[in-house]
């Protein structure tokens, strides 16, 4: 029986991005690597099991190894590959002009994929001083059809400055770091000014203090909702595209059951919850390869 999915939840919005494409209001990550058979056959479940529940925006990468199973669930799905929408991110090995085209074959290869929907920069890496030419490569790549749009990952303010004085073009995505506790509001501002849109990885920050903040706990009661759904409620009604993470098929769908509205006042008391990052991840010295 094929995973004929559910269509996405009408309270999910839809994004056009500066290149004219669109992307889903909420995404499915998939961080949790698959590192051996057991792990890579629940990854597979977990994945039919997210797109039977209506997510159509799945984020991989190439550092997570689990690109493979991906696109094994995407074949899987029943779904024409055009309904499924897949990211992938080039990691910091594969810095520079060639580096990045050779990561985006190898992915093309794990996926079994013609194209990939959206292909970022995992990180900028600046004391490699190699993401203009990264960003360079992806550019050509979207010219020659291997790549529908293009954007970055944990880039700041003056980072997108550069690629666009550098290349004349901006992300269509910036994907960062963002959660009631780090709500990033001055690199929004930056995105808005400039038609980039945001996404949360790590949306829920570590889940189990979410669970237990009283302020969230509060507001999800006045809803009849969970913490994580006012979270997610959250990051939509600021424009971002989060991408949570589940391997529980009751979980995936009340990450999309977001029906309801946080009043004006409940948003500003998540926004007052910051702290700052969780994991100290400086995109300006942070390295990861």
């Amino acid at each position: 029986m094929s995973d004929q999915a559910h269509q996405t939840a009408p309270s999910i919005p839809t994004h056009t991005l500066n290149d004219g494409t669109t992307l889903p209001g909420i995404g499915f990550g998939t961080l949790v690597r698959g590192d051996n058979k057991n792990e890579r056959g629940i990854m597979v479940r977990s994945l039919r099991s997210a797109i039977t529940q209506g997510y159509r925006l799945l984020d991989t990468a190439l550092s997570y190894g689990n690109e493979a199973e991906v696109g094994q669930a995407v074949r899987a799905s029943g779904l024409s590959r055009e309904d499924i929408l897949v990211t992938t991110k080039v990691p910091g090995r594969f810095h520079g002009y060639h580096g990045a085209r050779e990561s985006l074959r190898v992915s093309l290869e794990n996926l079994r994929f013609d194209y990939v929907d959206l292909a970022i920069i995992h990180w900028p890496l600046p004391r490699l001083d190699l993401y203009v030419d990264t960003w360079r490569a992806l550019i050509e790549m979207r010219e020659e059809g291997l790549i529908r749009s293009i954007g970055v990952s944990n880039f700041t303010a003056e980072h997108l400055r550069r690629l666009h004085e550098e290349t004349g073009v901006m992300p269509a995505v910036n994907q960062i770091e963002m959660h009631p506790y780090f709500v990033q509001e001055q690199l929004r501002a930056v995105h808005d000014q400039h038609g980039i849109v945001t996404q949360a990885w790590s949306p829920l920050g570590r889940a189990s203090e979410l669970r237990d903040d009283a302020v969230l706990n509060e507001i999800a009661r006045e809803h009849g909702v969970t913490p994580g759904q006012v979270v997610l409620r959250w990051h939509l009604q600021h424009g971002v595209i989060p991408l949570p993470a589940s391997s529980s098929p009751e979980r995936q769908r009340d990450n999309l059951s977001l029906g309801f509205e946080l009043s004006g006042e409940q948003m500003i008391r998540i926004d007052h919850l910051e702290q700052g990052r969780l994991w100290g991840q400086d995109p300006d010295v942070h390295e990861e390869y």
